[in-house]
């Protein structure tokens, strides 16, 4: 059975450092967030001043009925009203400047992140599990919004809250409220933060459940044809259905201990609310309180209470957010193999002579690739390289393009070590005829313009003339509108080298590579892409990795690789003639054609 590992949010080892790395993206609208704490700090001495006119109203209309007279105290009514509205207005107006604040972050890092993976190396995205990744990054981007947004709207303004109106009640009503108050909101956070951190087993559970089970439903999908050449269906849903199973039991798990999160913080928050009003009830019944002081202080519990109540929520979140982001950073810290070096310079091409010399190269350190591999492709020349699967003809490409950079010796473009170039600027001078076309899920035209985005609509269907696609698309419903479906499966083999084809034209390189672009071709569109490769190459220098021979005989040099190493070169006449391992191969390959008509 298919496995895919995810790794674990280790959220009890967060680097609460991470608001570090935020900042500068903050910090792009200080006086927005001037603005935005300011409006904080006014919302919350509105709220505590709201409780004292509550008690005045209470004391004056309590007052009156001693004293039979009859009248509202409309003007303690209207100011209820307007600090009410005051502390709306002003939370709206903070969040409405704050959620630019918070966007424009949100947006920067997402770009960031973006660009960092195109940067990164080859082996990296070989190795990715693309919907785990592509959940990383949405947590982040949504950890960043939901830290930003509690932090600064619900945590802060309430721990203000709470030293405010610790102080309040000390100063007005004595020691034994301020400390009943102190006491029963650091219970809670105790027990809250306490009961979070157990819980956080069954959340990271549900994550890693949530991952794999998204994970294991884009690559089954993604693979819809192979699903359907082995009639497994059902096997693939059986699958899904366990990693959702295993899903499911995480959730169940996460929401017991969320009961038993609520209530316990239920029991803390009714047993500090009864020795509060219990001690108000007994001064008002002595005189040493009144009875708006009585509903005072009720406010004053009820107005911490209600924020402090999802306190396991928001710090449980908030840990959640930190490792989210932390995560996506250790994407962002994680440094390309291959690297441009400082104040690298942009290739400069004049003849486009290409040079492997005495190039070595591995994956790693246990097993060569490539040994001592040297050879010339002159100005206009064909080159060839073939040989049998696995003696390194693809990796040649990989390093010409700089997916990697040779262990020993080098690479020159016109006496330029590549390695010493920009790889923006080397890759743009270089076409490619790939083996397997893959192509975005898009039209046929856009996906011939990706060669060249800022050329001109006459442009690009000059260059699909020029690759022999415009009868096809002529005979399409939608013509050059036409989709061709996720990575181009609408399309044939040779239909979307043609694409391939259009697109290399249309990029207009010195250099151009096909790798083995006709060797999952039947032999009619074979010869209809080689006619379509010998246009394009005219005048061009010429990299091709064969695997049939056939489509090289007229290569200026044929480089034969055997176990990473060079140990013939010639033309095809030369080769033959030399009776060597090219003569086997092109009698094996022969002989098996002759077979197969």
């Amino acid at each position: 059975m298919r496995r895919h590992s995810y790794p674990e949010r280790e959220v009890d080892t967060i680097d609460w450092r991470v608001f570090s790395s935020l900042l500068p993206y903050l910090f792009e609208f200080k006086v927005r967030i001037l603005l935005a704490l300011s409006c904080l700090v006014l919302t919350k001495i509105a709220s505590v001043y709201l409780p004292f006119v509550i008690k005045d109203i209470v004391d004056t209309l309590d007052k009156q009925l001693e004293e039979n007279i009859l009248l509202v105290p409309f003007a303690l009514v209207i100011t209820y009203g307007l600090v009410r509205f005051s502390i709306v207005l002003l939370a709206e107006v903070r969040d409405t400047l704050f959620g630019r604040v918070t966007e424009r972050a949100i947006r920067r890092i997402g770009l960031k992140v973006f660009k960092h993976l195109h940067q990164l190396d080859l082996d990296f995205h070989l190795d990715r599990q693309t919907g785990g990744l592509s959940r990383d990054i949405d947590r982040g981007t949504s950890g960043i919004s939901f830290l930003m947004r509690f932090m600064v709207f619900n945590i802060v303004p309430t721990l203000l809250e709470i030293v405010m109106v610790i102080g309040i009640l000390w100063y007005n009503y004595g020691i034994w409220f301020a400390l009943i108050t102190a006491i029963s909101i650091v219970s809670y956070g105790y027990f809250s933060i306490y009961a979070t951190e157990w819980r956080t087993g069954y959340i990271r559970a549900a994550n890693k459940a949530d991952s794999s089970s998204n994970t294991r439903a884009i690559d089954s999908l993604l693979n819809y044809e192979t699903v359907k050449y082995f009639s497994n269906e059902e096997y693939e849903a059986q699958a899904y259905d366990q990693q959702l199973s295993d899903w499911e039991k995480a959730k169940i798990q996460n929401r017991l201990s969320l009961f038993a999160l609520n209530g316990g913080q239920a029991f803390i928050i009714s047993l500090s609310m009864t020795a509060m009003l219990a001690l108000a009830a007994y001064q008002v019944t002595y005189n040493e309180m009144t009875l708006g002081d009585f509903v005072l202080i009720n406010a004053f519990m009820m107005q911490l209470f209600m924020p402090l109540n999802f306190l396991g929520f928001v710090y449980r979140e908030i840990k959640g957010s930190l490792a989210n982001i932390e995560h996506m950073f250790s994407l962002m810290a994680r440094v390309p193999k291959v690297v441009d070096q400082p104040n690298a310079p942009d290739i400069e091409i004049s003849d486009a002579v290409i040079e492997f010399n005495q190039v070595h190269f591995g994956y790693s350190n246990k097993r060569e690739i490539l040994k001592n591999v040297s050879f010339k492709v002159d100005k206009g020349q064909k080159v060839a390289v073939v040989g049998e699967s696995g003696s390194g003809k693809s990796t040649l490409v990989k390093l010409l393009f700089r997916f990697y950079d040779c262990v020993q010796g080098d690479i020159t473009i016109d006496k330029q070590n590549i390695c010493l170039l920009t790889q923006s600027s080397v890759r743009q001078h270089i076409g490619i005829v790939p083996q397997d076309t893959v192509l975005f899920n898009d039209t046929i035209f856009e996906n011939v313009k990706y060669g060249n985005p800022l050329a001109s609509d006459e442009a690009v269907r000059h260059a699909i003339e020029l690759a022999h696609l415009s009868d096809f698309i002529a005979a399409l419903p939608d013509k050059e509108n036409t989709q061709v479906g996720e990575r181009g499966l609408k399309l044939s083999g040779g239909e979307k080298q043609r694409v391939a084809i259009a697109r290399t034209i249309l990029k207009g390189p010195e250099i151009l590579v096909f790798d083995e672009a006709t060797s999952s071709l039947d032999s009619h569109s074979e010869q209809a892409i080689l006619n379509a490769l010998r246009d394009v190459a005219k005048g061009h220098s010429s990299l091709v990795i064969a695997h049939r021979l056939s489509t090289i005989v007229d290569a200026d040099n044929i480089v034969v690789l055997h176990r990473g190493e060079v140990v013939e070169q010639g033309n095809h006449q030369e080769l033959l003639a030399h009776r060597g391992r090219y003569f086997t191969m092109w009698q094996l390959q022969q002989s098996n054609r002759d077979n197969y008509e």
